[in-house]
């Protein structure tokens, strides 16, 4: 069992930042005092090109917000214009002040995240959303967020921790919401186009128009965003997003809000690499930036529109009602070969390395999806105090086919069938909880029913069909209460203490409900994966220029599902526990507070962040039992600092450290013929500098900055192909027009 304490070897800058960070924490809060008893934690304006009817407080949500209750939950506001323009998607810099998020950073524009030891892989142990509403390509039989919005158009993301996102979903990774701009309510037209030009022929383009005419506000912007990528080959990607939204009496009781979303990415995959050097190894040291895979694509389509109807019919009652419907598209296309880091074939004339690399695999996967999303609070009077309920209902609808081909020639568009099945799943939890309010203290109990039908039925298996399998087919329909409950006291000082318990749970999903090798089984008495969750801390915004928060956390996964062999079974138990903490101080409104002013914000700001994770997560059963869970490093550490000057200009220093850690569950090698596949991931810090400046008005900004500030060879993702090595140190920037 491994020690949660800061390793010997964590950089010294941070160490530095850390310790300057508490020791100003402990002077500021031993000075507070209180001569107005209660008092909520002090507004934070966030400055954005939203309009947004609900009041949004930071650095955490308030305890009750629209239609949600966040009392006694761990909860984080990340509002992007804190930061110089992330350009490109950035999620090193765009997380730079998150706790218990792990970035699993990729040769591909998509993204990974993970959460406290989870998976990262596509997001898929937690909940994704865009404006509340879920944007994986299925919530359950394929949770797995390849499309997230643009940057550009987002105001602010909130993520919810364990207990706080059973109002979202059962996943025990927590919920990542994406709160995008409304029209602006000031004038009738403005707009604002960014172009952005970097390392390795990177285009960066944003355009976008919004204002409000009369009752009707409208929306809309383009995005493209390309480059041929760092790797000798096929990293090239391209993605093309547009989007339009209508919103009718934006500032009203009664607000209407259509969307559309359309959205197109294409990229090669270039492979991986490996340490080995037997024959047809791509080396990682002999040269990182090699590609192993020549043919391999990936193609991604999202059509999907949204319409939200939302009322406030008093101060006390508000309701919010989300319905969408679109279509999703998976596209790949991959050469048929074994071994991790092994090279392929660089041209058709020369021989593959593996018997099968002559043909390829040609994937499909289809979503037609369709939900509906009614969300009441209420809140109502007794003894003197103001409690409040809400309470939720979503009906949701997935049909998924699936059809998989072999072709011919290692970059084949199509081939003979392989494999075809359509996949289905109807979606209808309920959850209610109400905040209970006793002076300083409220205590929220809370509870979620999952109703879940998922029916997955093949017509084509050839593998099957060789090995003398049935087809497979499957229909099961499962009901799940989830209970949770949060407490919170407030301290006359601006601080609240927390504390949470909550279950969660894990769907099987598409392939583990039936699996599409040959001779793999699935075990009779398969359970879906289980959660228990529990968090106590206090966080709290003492001074305008103070904010931190702190807790330690456990938490008991039971029931994981894997392969044993031919199997597909419940594979153990794993326990994550820790401490998360994360402070900010801003030394001019410091340094003001010392010479008897306010300490509120001043014309130049300079601001000091870090946050840690420190992390001990251990499989307590099955064949993996007393080893570590893939991407559970030791410690996960981000700290930087920004300047600000009023609203015309931003500079910002900012890295990110991880301890080592493994890639998969057995911390072993992946199965290879190459000896040097290991899964095993270094420890490694990179610092990115960035900054944004408005040279004429509000009219002309420029924008640029250096990723990779000192040019950090390292790599933070490794996958059954081998070694994804990181970007090493690249450049950008570009002007941004606005009228």
């Amino acid at each position: 069992m491994r020690k949660t304490a800061l390793p010997a070897n964590l950089p010294a800058a941070t160490a530095v930042t850390l310790t300057a960070l508490v020791m100003a924490v402990g002077v500021t809060a031993s000075a507070q005092t209180s001569t107005n008893g209660v008092r909520k934690l002090p507004a934070m304006v966030i400055a954005a090109e939203s309009e947004d009817v609900e009041t949004v407080q930071g650095p955490f949500l308030p305890p009750v917000q629209g239609t949600r209750i966040n009392a006694g939950k761990k909860t984080t506001v990340l509002d992007l214009d804190d930061l110089p323009k992330v350009i490109g998607n950035n999620y090193r810099q765009a997380l730079t002040k998150t706790p218990g998020l792990l970035l699993s950073e990729e040769t591909s524009p998509l993204v990974s995240i993970g959460y406290r030891g989870l998976n990262p892989n596509r997001a898929q142990f937690t909940q994704v959303l865009k404006d509340g509403i879920p944007i994986h390509a299925d919530q359950f039989g394929y949770p797995e967020a390849y499309y997230t919005p643009p940057l550009d158009t987002v105001d602010r993301l909130e993520f919810l921790r364990g207990g706080a996102s059973l109002m979202y979903g059962p996943q025990p990774g927590g919920a990542l919401n994406y709160v995008t701009h409304r029209p602006r309510t000031d004038r009738t037209i403005s707009g604002r186009t960014q172009q952005t030009f970097g390392s390795d022929n990177l285009f960066s383009s944003y355009t976008s128009v919004d204002g409000t005419v009369d009752r009707l506000g409208y929306y809309a912007y383009f995005n493209l965003r390309q480059s041929d990528g760092f790797r000798s080959s096929n990293s090239d990607y391209a993605l093309y997003n547009g989007s339009a939204r209508l919103v009718l009496d934006a500032t009203k009781d009664s607000r209407w809000l259509l969307s559309y979303d359309g959205y197109a990415e294409e990229h090669g995959e270039p492979g991986g690499l490996s340490h080995g050097t037997a024959p047809g190894s791509a080396n990682y040291r002999a040269n990182r930036d090699q590609a192993s895979r020549l043919f391999d694509r990936f193609e991604l389509k999202r059509h999907v529109a949204t319409l939200t109807w939302e009322r406030d019919f008093t101060d006390n009652t508000s309701l919010h009602i989300n319905s969408w419907g679109g279509y999703y598209s998976r596209f790949s296309k991959r050469q048929r070969t074994g071994g991790a880091g092994a090279v392929n074939t660089s041209t058709f004339g020369v021989t593959p390395n593996g018997a099968n690399a002559g043909s390829n695999v040609i994937e499909h996967q289809e979503f037609y999806t369709q939900g509906v999303d009614a969300r009441l609070r209420h809140d109502w009077q007794l003894g003197g105090h103001e409690h409040t309920f809400a309470g939720g209902v979503q009906l949701y609808h997935v049909d998924s086919p699936r059809t998989d081909r072999r072709g011919t020639t290692p970059n084949a568009d199509t081939g003979t069938i392989r494999n075809q099945s359509d996949r289905e799943v109807w979606y209808a939890p309920v959850f209610v909880e109400n905040r209970f309010v006793f002076d300083r203290l409220s205590i929220t109990p809370g509870v979620r029913f999952e109703n879940v039908h998922q029916s997955v039925k093949e017509s084509v298996n050839a593998d099957k069909t060789a090995a003398g399998t049935p087809l497979g087919s499957q229909r099961q329909f499962d009901f799940v209460p989830l209970f949770g409950i949060g407490f919170e006291y407030k301290f006359a000082t601006n601080v609240a203490a927390y504390a949470n318990a909550s279950q969660s749970y894990r769907p099987k999903v598409f392939t583990e409900a039936v699996p599409t090798g040959g001779l793999t089984v699935v075990n009779q008495n398969l359970d879906a994966g289980k959660a228990w969750q529990y968090e106590i801390g206090i966080r709290g915004q003492p001074k305008p220029y103070l904010q931190w928060d702190t807790s330690l956390f456990w938490m008991d996964f039971s029931d994981q599902i894997g392969t044993v062999g031919n199997s597909v079974q419940n594979i153990g138990r794993a326990v994550h526990r820790g401490w998360e903490g994360s402070a900010e101080i801003e030394l001019f409104g410091l340094t003001d507070a010392f010479s008897g002013g306010t300490g509120a914000a001043q014309a130049h700001q300079f601001s000091l962040h870090a946050n840690c994770m420190l992390l001990d997560a251990q499989l307590k059963s099955g064949a993996n039992a007393g080893k570590t869970p893939q991407y559970a490093p030791d410690y996960t550490v981000r700290a930087g600092a920004i300047y600000r000057f009023r609203d015309r200009a931003k500079v910002g220093l900012l890295g990110t450290f991880l301890g080592s850690h493994w890639a998969n569950d057995n911390n072993g090698r992946f199965i290879s013929a190459d000896a040097g596949s290991s899964s095993f991931i270094p420890s490694y810090a990179v610092w990115d500098l960035t900054a944004e400046c408005k040279v004429y008005k509000q009219t002309l900004s420029l924008v640029g900055g250096i990723n990779n500030l000192l040019d950090r060879d390292y790599y933070a993702r490794v996958t059954a192909s081998g070694i994804d090595p990181a970007y090493r140190r690249n450049f950008y920037a570009g002007l941004s027009l606005a009228f």
